[in-house]
């Protein structure tokens, strides 16, 4: 019994961790916002300025956010369009609403 209490609680604390802040789970859809009518949200190969563009993303794009970690003092989240899901790449959090 107390296996299974303690495997519990550790699976537990592990979903619980998974959130960033006040961000969403893992798993969990967002759309790019606030980059405006003439730009594109920069969809790099890793989680910061150095890193390759590989896309540039317009406002309302849907995304599934799948984990973020900070770099520099910036949050960055790596994610994959909701309608091409092996696309994935990271982009500033500062550009994901909550959906």
């Amino acid at each position: 019994m107390k296996s299974r209490t303690t495997t519990a609680l550790i699976a537990t604390l592990l979903v619980a961790g998974c959130g960033v802040g006040n961000e969403t789970n893992i798993g969990s859809r967002t759309t790019v916002r606030n980059v405006g009518s003439d730009d594109l949200l920069k969809l790099r190969a890793g989680p910061g300025l150095n890193y390759d563009i590989l896309m540039g993303l317009p406002d309302g794009t849907p995304l599934i956010r799948r984990q973020c970690v900070t770099e520099v003092g910036q949050l960055w989240c790596k994610v994959a369009l909701a309608k091409s899901p092996r696309v994935e790449g990271y982009v500033s959090a500062d550009y994901l609403a909550r959906n």
